[in-house]
């Protein structure tokens, strides 16, 4: 059967999971690991059906991708409409009225009263690289301090930047240089906000003069280091260091945007202003699309033709976001982030009990993380973890870990659940926690 085929009748990809899992092994090589091997057939909102009919409830959402569901339907339609009229013409070339739409959209909406312009990219990666590009342009210095437990991406500055070894660093340096990390606030592993500071401080003493540091960057909630919110005095002590010495200050806010932490953007509830801010993730519905918005003036700071990219921001990508904003704003979305992660946490903590593997449970909105720990030597406690994920994968339920430690699972389902499938969902994680906690 020849790739034509499937392309014109995607009813042909049948087979089992077992059946397409050894064909990947076989074609594709082992570094695009698959967490769960569950092909997907299609999906709508939070459930996905395999391609052997089973039905699963996604609390992944694509790694933050679907606050707004699978298959949405006003974002369906806008991509149609889209897609009727061109899929690309690479907007440096000719450019097109929605993508200045949608920046002027992304201005009103971020953070702040100040003047803002905002540059969209592909990929989450690309609009960090390009967070960074500004950053040096509209400062004239190559530093840049990021934090341990920080991901920022799979290229090479992504790489630089990301807090965590294994696996997204092993065997691909050397990376590029001029990026210093100081330990990230986390409480429960005994790292306080003055701890955090007083790393950074001594970074100008011992690694690099502040005044070549063009910028910090941070998550304001940390993803793939396990959901660990930023306190507020943290974020308030970096505003001043880079108010001090003329640092700019990046919020990565690729996997905490677009209503997932019961704000429109994680950073508003600080109250501290950001000179550039990336996104991506849930922008636009599960198309790809980033972007970076801040201050006018650092924003202008590159050369025409400094920033861009062949498909950056894709106009099928585009119109999706700009649905996306709406699904947001007429479903009242950022409200029910905070509902439903409340909901949740009160069923986690009421758990808690009969579960002592259950450590801590944290998070704003509903970007909620249970993190697992040995009951009797407080050690993280990965294996617990993975029972868990394993368990309620068997029941139905997708779940992704995430951590340091491994020993973190992150709930990221989409904002559009359904009440019923939500409550379902619960159940299946009950019944996984305790499963786990027998064997």
């Amino acid at each position: 059967m020849s790739e034509s085929d499937f392309s014109r009748d995607p009813a042909l990809f049948v087979g089992t999971n077992a059946e397409w899992d050894a064909r990947k092994a076989a074609a594709t090589p082992r570094g695009v690991a698959v967490g769960q091997a569950v092909y997907a057939a299609r999906a709508a909102n939070a459930e996905i059906w395999d391609v052997e009919g089973r039905r699963y409830i996604d609390f992944g959402s694509g790694i933050a991708v679907l606050n707004t569901g699978h298959r949405h339907p006003k974002v369906v339609a806008a991509v149609e409409a889209q897609l009727k009229c061109f899929t690309h013409t690479a907007y440096q070339v000719t450019p097109y009225a929605s993508y200045v739409a949608l920046a002027e959209s992304i201005n009103q909406l971020t953070p702040g009263a100040h003047a803002k312009k905002t540059a969209f990219f592909t990929t989450g990666a690309e609009a960090v690289e390009n967070a960074i590009k500004i950053a040096r342009a509209a400062t004239g210095r190559p530093g840049v301090i990021a934090f341990s437990g920080g991901f920022h991406g799979r290229t090479f500055m992504g790489m630089a930047l990301t807090g965590k070894v294994m696996p997204y660093k092993r065997g691909f340096g050397p990376f590029p240089g001029d990026v210093y990390h100081a330990p990230y606030p986390y409480p429960l592993h005994g790292v306080s906000t003055a701890d955090a500071l007083k790393a950074v401080k001594g970074l100008f003493k011992s690694d690099i003069d502040p005044q070549r540091v063009a910028a910090f960057i941070f998550e304001p909630v940390q993803g793939e280091g396990g959901f660990v919110p930023a306190p507020a005095d943290f974020v308030q002590g970096l505003r001043a260091l880079a108010d001090e010495h003329g640092i700019l200050l990046i919020a990565d806010e690729i996997q905490t945007g677009f209503a997932r932490t019961g704000r429109l953007f994680a950073h508003e509830s600080y109250g501290v202003p950001v000179d550039l801010m990336t996104f991506a993730k849930s922008l636009a519905g599960g198309l790809p699309l980033s972007g970076v918005c801040g201050r006018a003036d650092v924003m202008d700071a590159a050369e025409p033709g400094g920033l861009g990219g062949t498909y950056a921001g894709n106009p099928l990508a585009v119109a999706a976001a700009l649905a996306v904003l709406q699904v947001i704003e007429d479903e009242k979305l950022v409200a029910r982030a905070d509902s439903l992660g409340q909901k949740l946490k009160d069923a986690l903590l009421a758990l808690r009990p009969a579960v002592p593997q259950i450590a801590e449970v944290r998070g704003p909105g509903s970007m909620v993380a249970v993190e697992f720990m040995h009951p009797e030597s407080g050690e993280p406690d990965a294996a617990f973890t993975k029972r868990v994920q394993g368990e309620a994968l068997q029941r139905g339920l997708m779940l992704l870990t995430c951590g340091v430690y491994g020993n973190v699972i992150r709930f990221l389902h989409p904002l559009t659940i359904e009440d019923a499938v939500f409550d379902e969902a619960l159940a299946i994680l009950g019944a996984s926690l305790l499963a786990a906690g027998a064997n």
